[in-house]
């Protein structure tokens, strides 16, 4: 204990952080799943009762909880890999040898990270606007009619999912270019003494050394991809026939709309168990891998 008391002494401070903004939030979350807690709980706790797993049994039978579920799914499964491909690419074209001005356009592409969701949303949503939109004013020149992007349920989310990637792919990229910078040139000169094509190089070097990098960067989109609200909120509000509407977006009508706020914790908690159970499929899949 003594030799351990200068390591505690370090590390408490954080622990009671994250036990008081986190740990204490998420017991009381769960709590709150297990009740009743509605707006006449919020006026008076003695309307408050346990009614333990029913709203976790209610979610699960309600149509549209699977509706927001399946979008989740389909902006998670097109938008992670499309990130991550964005996010690689451009690294790559940074990190190369031949790019210039690389300060401004790392800081570039880097911007839209730090600006705000709902203010470039409402740009983004006058930008497909179906009559006044430049996206159609440059696609009538090629011919194609007007496309009602966010009326549309055929369009709306892949016009979400091209927002989300353009707004966060950023953070990826600087991440990505700070892993290739720390991979060593003489791999890449040993590969080319010896014949490998810049495919092989790619393969065997580039993608092997990035390998913990992509993993972090998947977990950590992943995540933020299925908290997808602020986009469906500012730019469809759910819709067209509710087909951008998401697992969030749900918990937030249950919790602040209707103020089932019981109900929107069980929402959250399902969430949580959906990403925990994501994470450990990609983490079981790097490790098997990594055995082979």
């Amino acid at each position: 204990m003594k030799k351990n008391f200068a390591a505690w002494i370090f590390v408490g401070p954080a622990l009671v952080v994250i036990g008081i903004f986190f740990v204490c939030p998420v017991v009381v979350g769960f709590i709150l799943s297990l009740t009743d807690f509605d707006l006449y709980a919020l006026a008076d706790l003695r309307n408050l009762r346990f009614i333990w797993f029913k709203n976790y049994t209610d979610i699960l039978q309600l149509p549209l909880f699977w509706k927001s579920l399946s979008n989740t799914l389909y902006f998670v499964v097109v938008g992670v890999p499309l990130s991550m491909v964005m996010s690689l690419g451009t690294a790559m074209l940074l990190h190369s040898k031949l790019a210039v001005a690389k300060p401004f356009f790392r800081t570039a592409m880097f911007a839209p990270v730090v600006t705000t969701v709902v203010a470039v949303a409402v740009i983004w949503r006058y930008l497909f606007h179906m009559r006044y939109g430049l996206v159609n004013y440059f696609l009538s020149y090629t011919g194609i009619s007007p496309i009602d992007w966010l009326g549309d349920p055929n369009w709306a989310m892949p016009t979400i999912i091209i927002f989300a990637v353009w707004k966060n792919f950023g953070y990826n990229m600087i991440i990505f270019l700070a892993a290739l910078q720390s991979i060593p040139e003489d791999l890449y000169e040993a590969a080319r003494i010896d014949g490998a094509s810049h495919w092989q190089q790619f393969r065997f070097i580039t993608l092997a050394m990035l390998k913990p990098t992509m993993l972090m960067v998947g977990i950590m989109t992943l995540a933020g991809y299925f908290q997808m609200f602020a986009e469906p909120y500012v730019m469809t509000q759910g819709g067209p026939l509710q087909s951008t509407y998401s697992v969030l977006y749900l918990m937030y009508d249950q919790g602040f709309k209707w103020w089932n706020l019981g109900s929107a914790s069980a929402v959250a908690f399902i969430l949580f168990i959906l990403m925990a159970t994501m994470t450990k499929i990609l983490l079981s899949i790097s490790d098997r891998k990594e055995a082979v």
